[in-house]
């Protein structure tokens, strides 16, 4: 589980997902169910992370039919997390890829109820700043807001810099898509600086999709197509991503509206 983690925070996604697979395989020779959870999540989490959605989905759900609240209350000590309560936030976003919205939010809104009756702030802040993402997803940008500002006053009393960089990031964005657009770009690149020293690699492609996104509101389309290739880089090193399609689509809106405030002499 070790490796594991670190291999997908480096997005070294390939080898990620091979050790997923003996964590899998090791598990069903044991057929300790406490076990399976462990290797269905991290299976899930690294199809996800790689855009492999169907999958993904596959493997979240049968966490989610192993996982017992009371059961695998340990769980969040041995593994630095409860794994029922981060495979319901990655199945709401995996959800949502596959074009299921409601069902995205439904299971969101799950893992926030679950982890509302918990005293485990490292999990609070986890799940707060994924159902951030899974309202970004879903364009509402003042819960997208709310659920990052939770997650950053958590993160910043508990210390944990991963979730208030995050935070950080989707309140930037949410402030830019409400019309707040010098002071979400500048949370976007604090939160973007913020993530990077921590030394992790995963997620990093999604925060450049968001600044861009940002930098198209304020008519800035060559720094967004400069994110956007910063964030492609990133995506060729990974093998593939979750935000790959998403990357592309920016591009072309982007590389469009460059055209147009610079368009070509006619010869």
């Amino acid at each position: 589980m070790g490796l594991w983690s670190f291999y997908l925070l480096r997005i070294e996604l390939p080898t990620a997902r091979e050790l997923g697979e003996q964590i899998l395989s090791l598990a069903q020779n044991t057929q300790d169910s406490s076990l399976l959870l462990e290797a269905h999540r991290v299976l899930g989490a690294s199809s996800y992370w790689l855009g492999e959605f169907a999958l993904a989905r596959t493997h979240l759900e049968q966490a989610i039919a192993l996982y017992d609240p009371q059961q695998h209350s340990s769980h969040r000590f041995l593994y630095w997390d409860d794994p029922g309560l981060v495979s319901l936030s990655y199945a709401a976003m995996t959800l949502w890829h596959l074009g299921y919205p409601d069902q995205a939010l439904r299971r969101s809104r799950e893992a926030l109820a679950l982890v509302r009756d918990l005293s485990y702030p490292f999990s609070q802040a986890t799940v707060l700043s994924l159902a951030a993402i899974c309202h970004q997803y879903r364009r509402e940008e003042s819960i997208t807001q709310a659920q990052a500002e939770e997650a950053i006053t958590l993160s910043t009393e508990h210390g944990f810099p991963l979730w208030e960089a995050m935070g950080t990031t989707l309140r930037g964005w949410a402030l830019a898509k409400q019309g707040q657009g010098e002071e979400g770009i500048a949370q976007i690149r604090q939160g973007l600086a913020d993530w990077q020293a921590t030394g992790i690699e995963l997620a990093r492609p999604y925060f450049f999709a968001l600044l861009a996104e940002a930098l198209e509101k304020k008519r800035q389309p060559e720094e967004g197509l400069a994110a956007l290739a910063e964030a492609l880089a990133l995506v060729d090193k990974m093998g593939g991503s979750c935000n790959e399609a998403e990357l592309y689509r920016l591009k072309g809106e982007l590389s469009l509206k460059s055209e147009v405030r610079s368009p070509k002499s006619e010869v």
